[in-house]
């Protein structure tokens, strides 16, 4: 599951992990992680109902990126960072089967772009974390070390280039950050499976769509299903949608 968890308070922080671990996933991407009491709330919550924790620190009340796990043993990667804001780029490594003599692992990887900002700065982090992003995502594999796929998911502040509805606040260099995946040699997963099928995950507003959380996989052969689940955000938990994969392959 990767979801924005819209930067909530303890209390809010708390419901989301209750309904987090109600649902039939293995693995939770969570992004726009408060850095404040609500990152420790859910820190705690998750830990509580048996998932390991990756959540790095940021400097100052930067918004983080989370990843837990109910399976395996989920090991960080903080020696791969990104040049710009790193903690908002967390790299994990999933040992699925990490007592036999030939451990499967997969890559998972959080992102958070920022948004655009205030009139000071607009543009400016998000363009420099897109340009660290694009030089390291074709390292990854790589950098990652694992004999299963990469997944790369997380809230990435863009939409495709003919995304429905057209939306003119996005600028070609912005574009060109979600082109880099497949450049990359990754597949949007959710473009993947369905090929024509307009969905969104937050609406501005004026009340138009966007699909701006995004999973990108190393493999398309592994996907097997790819979902937008509108329940978190019809029901308040955020103001985003909660996107659900189900990866497969043979060991």
């Amino acid at each position: 599951m990767n979801w924005n968890v819209q930067h909530a308070n303890p209390a809010r922080s708390r419901q989301q992990a209750g309904w987090i671990a109600g649902q039939p996933i293995d693995v939770a991407v969570l992004t726009e992680v408060s850095a404040s009491h609500g990152a420790t709330a859910l820190i705690q919550e998750l830990t509580d109902y048996g998932f390991t924790v990756c959540c790095p620190t940021g400097p100052g009340s930067d918004y983080r990126v989370l990843i837990a796990s109910r399976i395996g043993k989920l090991e960080s990667c903080p020696q791969i960072q990104t040049t710009h804001l790193p903690h908002r780029c967390v790299a994990t490594r999933l040992h699925l089967n990490h007592d036999d003599a030939t451990p499967q692992t997969v890559g998972i990887v959080g992102l958070y772009v920022p948004s655009r900002g205030n009139r000071e700065r607009r543009n400016v982090d998000k363009r420099a974390f897109q340009n660290a992003v694009t030089r390291l995502i074709r390292r990854l594999p790589a950098l990652i070390g694992v004999n299963g796929p990469v997944l790369i998911t997380g809230d990435l502040n863009v939409v495709e280039p003919d995304h429905q509805p057209t939306l003119k606040v996005f600028g070609a260099w912005e574009y060109d950050f979600y082109r880099a995946f497949s450049a990359a040699g990754y597949t949007d997963a959710y473009r993947h499976l369905h090929p024509h099928q307009p969905d969104h995950s937050w609406y501005g507003r004026s009340g138009a769509g966007y699909r701006i959380d995004h999973a990108f996989c190393s493999s398309e052969h592994v996907v097997q299903s790819c979902e937008y689940d509108q329940r978190p955000r019809r029901n308040r938990l955020s103001d985003h949608a909660a996107m659900t994969l189900v990866l497969q392959w043979r060991y």
